[in-house]
């Protein structure tokens, strides 16, 4: 006779019933009727299956996306990557003239805003610069000119969460969204007043139209700001009523690599630095020589904004990244074929997925949510897993660098903190992967896809349900 210790029949009974238990949640849950559901959990200790619905069916990751494309980048490029940019000239300062052009080449920094062109306009100053004879030259050539990911929907061509990716861009605030600017929209001093609109960064390179008036404190808040199609023309509409809270939203601008030239001129002009020619694009030549270079914040700082706000362009210039230091070709192409290859070396089988980008945008992306759970167990062994794990959103947690995109979620007190993990949201999908701690002291690997959903906020509560019935197991 075989004796089996109480604790691991307890453990067993414990186990069916939170499988019983999901079980029903997923069969009875009415906004999943006509819905797919991929639901993979696993122990993190060991890495074994303790739950699996559907979790080999293939199906579009939103966001979840990002949690390949951070692990990829961290292993490729390392904690301590950094990106540059450099400002050379082809000619040669005498009498405070420099008598030649002024480049300034991107190697892909996201995080590039006003206040580091002022300190790299500064630096030419410093060096005794105040005219420049020839052009202030742009050089992105470090990515291809390919702007936008192969299936990104063309409605979000105007959105800072679609912007256009080029290896020299600019941010309008330290949220990082490379590529866009930050429209707030105020009410005006009296009712029949244009409202005041803010640009962040100031600047011309946008042009605002705006139809939109201030109307009495009783009245309706309708505001909408548009950008139209391929220029950098940005309408205003609708109402604010008086002392009402600003409307605020994230364009994405026509050409960054325009753009954050356009701040280098403001920037140099500020400085008493006149430029002489024209603003253009082109290529650094052999012989330039490098004036000044700005680098940016390491990977794993960059991680933060880019993981717990779910920042699409992040992920692309990640993935050109990727592409331009192994492959010599900072493409979309080469970035996902090194991508592919990291991941196989933690057991993930992209051979049963559909990769498109880096970001999860493109809706015909397809990952099982066994691959991604495979994934988050087997990254716990790298030595920059701690930085990984720390970019995750925190369940619960107010504050916007902590707790991200899941900072209005999973309050309750038996989950909050307690929750880990990468949310995933495009129109009829929800997604959350990461990691949980049990009451029972255990830590569980999640990994929930939902699509074909007719309301994905109300996705967003059945991951919330799943996750605190694992919470409480």
């Amino acid at each position: 006779m075989v004796i089996v210790p109480c604790s691991q029949v307890t453990a067993k009974n414990d186990s069916e019933k939170l499988v019983q238990q999901l079980n029903q949640l997923i069969k009875n849950d009415p906004d999943l009727q006509g819905a797919i559901a991929g639901v993979s959990i696993r122990s993190a200790a060991s890495g074994e299956i303790i739950y699996d619905h559907q979790g080999d069916v293939r199906l579009r990751p939103a966001s979840n996306m990002k949690l390949l494309t951070a692990a990829a980048a961290l292993n490729v490029l390392g904690e301590d990557y950094s990106f540059p940019t450099e400002i050379l000239t082809d000619g040669a300062v005498k009498k405070n003239i420099l008598q030649g052009n002024l480049f300034i080449k991107g190697k892909g920094d996201p995080t590039l805003l006003k206040s580091d062109f002022d300190k790299m306009a500064a630096e030419l100053q410093r060096l005794g610069i105040k005219k420049i004879t020839g052009n202030l030259v742009g050089d992105d050539s470090w990515y291809d000119d390919v702007r936008y990911s192969l299936d990104l929907p063309w409605s979000d061509e105007t959105t800072h969460y679609g912007a256009q990716i080029s290896a020299l861009t600019a941010s309008p605030t330290t949220d990082y969204d490379a590529g866009s600017v930050m429209v707030v929209v105020k009410p005006g001093t009296k009712t029949g007043d244009k409202p005041i609109v803010e640009i962040t960064p100031k600047t011309d390179y946008v042009k605002i139209v705006n139809h939109a008036e201030t109307v009495s404190a009783e009245g309706k808040k309708v505001i909408t700001i548009e950008r139209a199609h391929a220029i950098n023309t940005i309408t205003i509409e609708g109402t604010i009523p008086l002392k009402a809270n600003g409307e605020k939203d994230w364009i994405s601008v026509w050409d960054p690599t325009r753009f954050a030239l356009s701040l280098m001129k403001q920037s140099l002009s500020e400085q008493g630095i006149t430029v002489m020619g024209k603003i253009k694009t082109g290529l650094v030549p052999d012989t330039a020589e490098i004036l000044a270079t700005h680098r940016s914040m390491p990977l794993s700082e960059l991680l933060v904004p880019f993981m717990k706000l779910s920042n699409n362009g992040h992920a692309e210039i990640l993935i050109k990244e990727m592409g331009k230091v192994v492959k010599g070709e900072g493409s979309w192409e080469k970035g996902i074929e090194v991508l592919e290859t990291e991941m196989a070396k933690w057991g993930v089988n992209t051979k049963t997925m559909v990769i498109r980008d880096g970001s999860g945008v493109a809706h015909v992306e397809l990952i099982p949510a066994n691959q991604v759970s495979q994934l988050l167990f087997a990254v716990q062994k790298e030595k920059w897993f701690p930085s990984y794990l720390y970019s995750l959103p925190v369940g619960g947690s107010r504050e916007k660098m902590v707790g991200g995109t899941l900072r209005n979620r999973l309050k309750d007190p038996e989950v909050q903190g307690k929750v880990k993990a990468k949310t995933g949201t495009i129109s009829t999908v929800s997604s959350l992967s990461g990691y949980l701690e049990t009451k029972s002291g255990q830590t569980f690997i999640f990994s929930i896809l939902l699509n074909n959903l007719l309301d994905d906020e109300k996705g967003k509560k059945i991951e919330d349900r799943i996750v605190r019935l694992l919470a409480n197991s």
